[in-house]
């Protein structure tokens, strides 16, 4: 295992290292961010309701909780997908401890993709806004909630992921995560939406990643316009915990369902069937 733990681990670092020397890559850090940053310049002078805070400090740290839900979420997702169809998650199988490896391996490479995606809107984003901070409490809140947004997420990105064999099916990924994205507060107070979408958003990580990335970097006056009128942290842990024990039940006894199907034939089979469609 430990074996694993230290081709995981350099794996990771050689895909992480990858990605920042790669100009798509680059691409994918950057434009997001752009887009983001530019809705939050343009929400900067729109106010929270009911207060004089600006909308677009409310917004950003908002954001990072997505950020965290899409990674877990999202980019697990995408990256199982790909593997896949290449026949890189094939290789994995064929080695000894292999699996583990590639696990390891991607758990590492989505940390670090997250980490410069949040340094690269935190930095310009505190010129553009004000009001952001983070105190001792803040960090402490940090400690727990990120460990707990990858173990919600992770598993359930490999479970999802292991749904599709092309990646022309990581539209039917994205849809539902935008869609959540609208109902969750992310860009808009939730308590302005109906009852039944908040309930809705509620029974999802990306609310509650949201809000806990609120209180990490908002004054605690703000948590007056959330839902209870407190930042939650009681059940954010709860509601986190609760997908993070699912997902770990699901996401090993699929996956090697998964690995067991995985072979050279449905491999080629999965070629052919791009290339068919490329030729078209």
């Amino acid at each position: 295992m430990i074996g694993a733990i230290r081709a995981g681990l350099a794996r990771g670092g050689i895909e992480l290292r990858h990605t920042v020397t790669n100009a798509t890559d680059l691409w994918t850090y950057l434009f997001p961010s752009v887009l983001l940053l530019g809705t939050i310049f343009f929400m900067r002078d729109a106010h929270v309701p009911g207060t004089n805070f600006s909308l677009g400090a409310r917004t950003l740290p908002s954001s990072f909780g997505m950020s965290l839900a899409f990674a877990g979420l999202v980019t697990v997702s995408q990256l199982l997908i790909v593997d896949r169809e290449d026949g890189t998650l094939l290789r994995a199988k064929a080695t000894p401890n292999g699996m583990s490896g590639y696990l390891i391996g991607k758990m590492v490479l989505v940390g670090g993709m997250t980490f410069i995606g949040f340094v690269i809107q935190l930095v310009p984003g505190l010129f553009l806004v004000d009001g952001l901070h983070i105190g001792a409490g803040g960090w402490l809140t940090l400690l727990w909630l990120v460990p707990m947004a990858f173990l919600a997420t992770m598993p359930l990105g490999a479970v999802i992921g292991s749904l599709f064999e092309s990646s022309r099916s990581i539209g039917f990924v994205m849809l539902p995560m935008i869609g959540l994205v609208a109902v969750s507060g992310i860009f808009y107070p939730i308590t302005s939406m109906p009852g039944w979408l908040q309930g809705v958003a509620q029974v999802f990580p990306i609310y509650w990643l949201g809000l806990g990335m609120r209180s990490v970097f908002l004054p605690g006056s703000l948590a007056s316009v959330e839902l209870a009128h407190s930042w939650r942290h009681l059940e954010t842990f709860g509601v986190l915990g609760v997908w993070a024990v699912l997902g770990l039940v699901l996401a090993p006894a699929i996956l090697r369902r998964m690995a067991r199907r995985e072979s050279g034939s449905a491999v080629a089979a999965r070629r052919e069937r791009v290339l068919a469609t490329m030729g078209r």
